[in-house]
């Protein structure tokens, strides 16, 4: 199977920035899942993830963020005022939201370095109050899009990106139910480089194609004959966003044999099986789908416990992981009804972990993990 697009997206994304940027093109660096990819690239403007997800940039960001904050946080204001990151310097203007207390006081400073629209989410994702509020949000978006790129967004530019958009997650959706098959060789850290590749992608098209080769490729791989059983306890992994270089869950799990079959958080499959509705009014249908997004910043959050029982049915999964950064209230304080969820409604074994992005924990980690995996054997 050829992973290289994915595992190398980062380096193949900066060169595809760099012509877009060369051809007059303007890019937006997002923070979050709840940016509407459909409504920005309709505007003309590409869209690239900017979240921090190492450890190194942190200690800039603490000169101004108090260190009590998430280290996602930090590190992301660390990329940004250090100019360190080359996602960073490629975006013209950045779109932001208000997801938590911390990133909101965080994005009051990230303003003073590129324009900077803050998207003010509702709280709650239920009754006809939430969904007009949110609605005006998106068309506050839209005008400040059209302020940097021009292009103003027709019901024709909106239909074509909602259906390649629902086409994508629909890709990433089903490659991620082979490759949680049994007798699949992908590991965890090859599926967190193809979910993540998905907020990098400058030519949604070749992406595309990408995905759906790589689809193919592992259905060929899965029906040859006799294939052995990979073994090992199946975790889901719930909680905050990781990635490359906040990955140490994922890496001591597959170190002590345990395989990590469904990630269900911001950089994995949560909101995957969310499409767009493509009949109606585009705008409103880009509004009820972002809307869903079962994050823990809305209260109430049954859509998470709901999404947590699709993915554990599907995936057949032994047992859960959550994983949540120090400074994370919501996701922190979120983690006793999801326990109490997955241990009564759910049956499974449960362990919540609080950490940050430095390896000082790994050993008391390696504990803890193993402890669920030999629970759930």
């Amino acid at each position: 199977m050829n992973l290289k697009p994915f595992l190398s997206f980062s380096e193949i994304s900066i060169a595809e920035l760099d012509e877009w940027k060369n051809q007059g093109g303007k890019i937006a660096g997002i923070y979050c899942i709840y940016a509407p990819n459909e409504l920005i690239r309709a505007a003309g403007i590409v869209p690239v993830g900017l979240c921090g997800k190492k450890q190194a940039p942190i200690k800039d960001a603490e000169r101004e963020l108090p260190a009590s904050l998430c280290p996602l946080i930090k590190s992301s204001y660390g990329y940004a005022v250090t100019d360190t990151c080359p996602f960073f310097s490629f975006s013209d203007i950045l779109v932001a939201e208000t997801t938590c207390d911390g990133k909101k006081k965080m994005y009051e400073l990230m303003k003073e370095l590129k324009p900077l629209h803050l998207m003010h989410l509702p709280h709650t994702q239920e009754g006809d109050a939430a969904l007009a509020y949110w609605m005006e949000g998106l068309r506050e978006l839209e005008r400040f899009l059209f302020e940097y790129s021009g292009v103003a967004v027709t019901e024709e530019s909106l239909q074509h990106q909602i259906r390649q958009q629902n086409e994508i997650r629909k890709a990433l959706w089903d490659i991620s139910i082979l490759a949680a098959d049994r007798r699949s060789p992908l590991t965890a850290m090859e599926m967190l480089a193809v979910q993540e590749s998905t907020s990098f992608c400058v030519h949604p098209e070749t992406y595309l194609a990408q995905l759906t080769t790589l689809k193919s490729e592992l259905e060929t791989f899965l029906n040859q004959p006799d294939l052995p059983d990979q073994g090992g306890v199946r975790i889901l992994l719930t909680g905050c966003p990781v990635g490359k270089g906040s990955d140490k869950v994922i890496r001591i799990a597959q170190h002590l044999g345990a395989r990590i079959v469904a990630m269900e958080n911001c950089s994995g499959l949560k909101g995957m099986t969310l499409a767009v509705d493509e009949a109606g009014d585009p705008r409103e249908a880009i509004a009820r789908r972002y809307l869903k997004i079962p994050c823990s910043c809305m209260t109430p959050n049954p859509n998470r416990l709901e999404s947590i029982q699709e993915i554990a049915d599907l995936f057949k999964v032994d047992a859960v992981l959550d994983m949540t950064w120090l400074g994370c209230h919501t996701y922190n304080a979120e983690s006793t009804t999801l326990q109490r969820f997955v241990e009564d409604a759910l049956e499974l074994n449960f362990l919540h972990i609080e950490t940050d992005y430095s390896e000082s924990d790994e050993g008391q980690l390696q504990t803890r993990i193993e402890a669920l995996i030999e629970l759930s054997e």
